[in-house]
């Protein structure tokens, strides 16, 4: 897994340590009674950044059958956001595991100034953000023959009883609905062997006391994190928002703007890594076993599961 929290798995806890949709999938490629190596890197607060360097790095030394790439929200939540430097980094990590063969886990996310509930002067930017975001992820997904979750959705956003306390990650229903929506998905393509996820929670939810005490913990932190980098910045496109509406302008100059900035991005990315026109849709083969000395769990957004066969078939795109 590369990635942030949400495949580092926040809002799932088991055992005192997050377990999230990853793990949860893991434990389902395999037929029973053998076992996937599973490797999570995915760290809270990543930026595309990170997942570029050293979860890269790491992830190509473990030379994955499977990789999850889910990474940008963070992105969206900075000021230095730049949609065509984020667009560049996912290429080359994308390509550079596409290169070796694995099969590419995606998801485009929900918007988090809507899950958040933020007024529209506030929530507009937000949401222009995360859809150019969604569109790279898009336009990579199918080049690489990615397998893509459209998390997006309001199937998804709509469903409280899936969220967590904070709004902005899954609860534990909300992880195996995530696992399953990707079990399905690899099993349309001959890789996923073993059962799906139970839909439905091994434990009880947080109680309201729980869930009040991680938000005045945890998510105060996040709160006072995002204040010092992203509001004011926030605030200062807000403030053209409600410029532009007050002078009858509208949007769409907003908006022509941030189609733009999607445009180059795009542009920037078009050739893929190193000039070539597109990447792989290949099959890499089976899953490998899990053991006891090869699974390990290092907090982060992106899983992967080790190679067992070297051969090849072609698999439909998803």
């Amino acid at each position: 897994m590369l990635g942030d929290s949400l495949s580092e798995g926040v809002g799932d806890r088991v055992g005192g340590v997050w377990r999230g949709w990853a793990a949860l999938l893991a434990d389902g490629l395999a037929p029973d009674g053998e076992e996937t190596a599973f490797l999570n890197l995915a760290v809270s607060g990543a930026l595309s950044g990170d997942v570029a360097g050293d979860q890269a790095r790491r992830a190509l030394a473990f030379r994955p059958h499977l990789a999850s790439v889910v990474v940008g929200v963070n992105d969206t939540l900075r000021h230095t956001f730049d949609l065509a430097l984020l667009a560049r980094r996912l290429d080359r990590v994308c390509g550079d595991l596409d290169a070796l063969g694995a099969v590419l886990l995606t998801a485009c996310l929900p918007d988090p100034g809507r899950m958040l509930g933020l007024p529209p002067p506030l929530a507009r930017p937000l949401a222009r953000r995360q859809r150019s975001v969604n569109a790279v992820v898009h336009a990579l997904s199918a080049r690489y023959g990615a397998v893509h979750l459209h998390l997006a959705d309001r199937v998804w956003t709509d469903d409280r009883t899936l969220w967590s306390a904070d709004r902005l990650h899954p609860g534990e229903r909300g992880h195996r609905a995530v696992a399953a929506g990707f079990h399905r998905l690899l099993a349309d393509r001959g890789l996923a062997h073993g059962a799906p996820p139970a839909p439905d929670p091994d434990r009880p939810p947080p109680t309201r006391a729980e869930s009040l005490l991680w938000l005045a913990t945890a998510g105060t932190g996040w709160v006072l994190r995002r204040s010092r980098d992203l509001l004011p910045q926030l605030l200062l496109l807000a403030a053209a928002e409600l410029r532009h509406r007050t002078d009858d302008t509208g949007a769409g100059p907003l908006d022509a703007h941030a189609d733009d900035a999607l445009a180059a991005a795009l542009a920037s990315v078009a050739a893929g890594p190193g000039g070539e026109a597109g990447g792989r849709r290949a099959d890499p083969g089976p899953p490998a076993h899990r053991t006891g000395t090869n699974r390990t769990a290092v907090p982060g957004t992106a899983w992967a599961a080790a190679p067992r066969s070297a051969s090849r078939t072609t698999p439909t795109t998803g």
